[in-house]
Formats: C-alpha cells, structure tokens, sequence
C-alpha cells in the first residue's frame, strides 16, 4: 500500500510538473487573450511584450446581449460585461503613441480593400450554439458559411496591412472568431466557493440556440489598458465603418479626414504638454496666456483694433 501511495503521488507530482511546463510554455507566447483585461494582468512582465491593444467588431445587437443575460446567476460576476462584448479581429503590441497613431492610419488606409472584400454588402454574423475552452471560458459560437469565409478573410486583410508596417506584435495565435461571454478568471473568489470549472449542464439549454444576427458596423482600434469610456466600451483610438450599403466605398476625403484629425491630436497633446511645462517652471498664468494658440491672439488683436476705432468714431 505505501509503495502503492508513493507510485500514486510521484505520478499526480509529474502530472503537476507537466502542466505547469505547459502554462510556462503558453507565457512565452503571451498565452490566449479571450478577456483583453487579461493583458492589464500581466503588463508587468517585461521579458515578453504582452499585447495591450487589439482590433474587434463591437457587438451592438440588443438581441444577442440580451439571451447572453440568461445564464446561471452563481456565475454572474465571471460574465463578460455586455457593452465590452466583441470579436477579436487581432491583438498587438504598440510602445508609444507614435505606434497608436501608425496602427490608426493603417487602419484608415485599408478601408478601399476592405470595400472590395465586402463588395458592397453587409456582413452579418449569426450567433448560435455555446462552447467552452478548457471549461474555463464560454463563448458564443459561429457556424461555417459564407460570412465567415468573409470574416476570416476580414482578418487575413487587417493582419497582413499591420504585418507590413512591423505592427502585428504578441499576437501568436491563429484566428478563431468567438464571442466570449463568461470567463471564470474575472472572478477569482469563485474558486473559493468550490467552482474551478464550468459545468456545461449549466448551459446546456443554449448549445444549439439561436441568438441573433449582428450586422457588422465598425472595426475598433481599441485598447486594453486605458480607461473604458462612457458607455462602458473599450477605450477606442479608431474606427473603420463598414456596412456596404450605407457605405458602398470609403474615398480619399475620409482618409484626409483621419489623417487630418491624427495630426491635430498630434498638435493638441504638443500644446499641451508645453502648457503644463511653462506653469512647471515658475511661468505662472501670463506665460500660460502667452501659450495660447496663435488663432487666439491673432483674435484678441482683431478685438483690439476694433475697439479702438470704436473710440476713435466716438470721439468725432
């Protein structure tokens, strides 16, 4: 029996071996991103530049939040909060905000060719059936069809655009489209409480449902790390609109637009910082007058002249 007990701990203690040496070879390649708060978790370790932005199609379809809603109540706080919920087009790495601004114009620049792929038609997506991975997250799944040859495709495209410019950094997995609505990580104290896994019974009403159609609106340069906005989403730096018939082909005149609006954020965040150093340094609120724009002056000098005129014609 104790050679017995012996030859069962050695097998459970090289099973444990054998799964940590797995988990450690996952982290060398930035492990599976199904939560982009997984990337705020492990910004910390510098040997691998974990991936701390990505690129998504929102889910905005009532229907689909909706029948995501009616799940196990125990397991509410490891659900995915519903105006996060999305598709991951690709995941990367960007080091400074020269990086973001590049992957806002790669984004922009790719618009013709994603007009071409859709060829003037919208893509939808039907959600139906619920899976697992490793019984830690759940998702919504997609079947095969037509719009998602259109959606891999989708992919490829934007990939390739961000590989061409050295912008497809930590993202070392394939494309497997998934819409992750529960992921057991987000709430730790569960594991307290006895649930390490997630019991299929508990879904198993949903794995052939029907949730919905989403019309595909945007494609989202989003990121992990900062604040999320207002309506609970992602901090968004870009958006490329889709929908074919709304918007059979982007021109050049939206491309300026973008390219426009970066360099004003560019110019906006100059003045700004040059603002704060002058008051920094002891310049006090007349050099943080003197800081203003030079549209700004060039109208107190206009109001100026007019007011002197103005008493000059009184005193005739």
């Amino acid at each position: 029996c104790r050679c017995l007990f012996f030859s069962f701990f050695s097998a459970v203690t090289n099973s444990d071996a054998r799964e940590k040496k797995r988990k450690r070879k996952r982290g060398e390649c930035g492990g599976r991103v199904d939560s982009e708060e997984d990337g705020e978790k492990k910004k910390k370790k510098k040997e691998y530049q974990r991936p701390n932005y990505f690129v998504s199609i929102p889910i905005t379809n009532t229907q689909v939040q909706e029948a995501v809603l009616q799940q196990e109540p125990r397991l509410a706080k490891a659900m995915i909060p519903i105006p996060t919920l999305h598709i991951t087009l690709l995941v990367t790495h960007l080091a400074s905000q020269e990086q973001v601004d590049l992957a806002a114009a790669v984004l922009a620049q790719a618009a013709p060719s994603v007009a071409e792929l859709l060829g003037g038609r919208d893509l939808v997506l039907p959600f139906t059936g619920i899976s697992h991975f490793r019984k830690e997250v759940v998702f919504v799944g997609l079947p095969g069809g037509q719009h998602r040859h259109t959606l891999d495709a989708l992919a490829g495209l934007l990939r390739r655009h961000f590989a061409d410019q050295g912008l497809l950094q930590g993202d070392c997995h394939g494309f497997e489209p998934h819409l992750t609505i529960m992921k057991l990580s987000k709430a730790p104290k569960l594991r307290s409480q006895g649930i390490r896994r997630v019991d299929p019974a508990l879904y198993s009403n949903y794995t052939d449902n029907f949730f919905g159609d989403q019309t595909v609106e945007r494609v989202d340069l989003c990121s992990m790390l900062k604040k999320k906005q207002q309506d609970g989403y992602y901090h968004t730096e870009t958006s490329l609109p889709l929908g074919g018939r709304r918007r059979p082909e982007p021109d050049e005149a939206e491309l300026l637009r973008v390219s426009r609006r970066l360099v004003e954020d560019a110019v906006n965040r100059a003045l700004q910082q040059y603002k704060q150093e002058t008051l920094q340094n002891g310049g006090g609120p007349n050099a943080a007058a003197a800081a203003q724009p030079p549209g700004n002056a060039e109208d107190a000098a206009t109001k100026t002249d007019t007011t002197a005129n103005s008493t000059t014609d009184n005193r005739k």
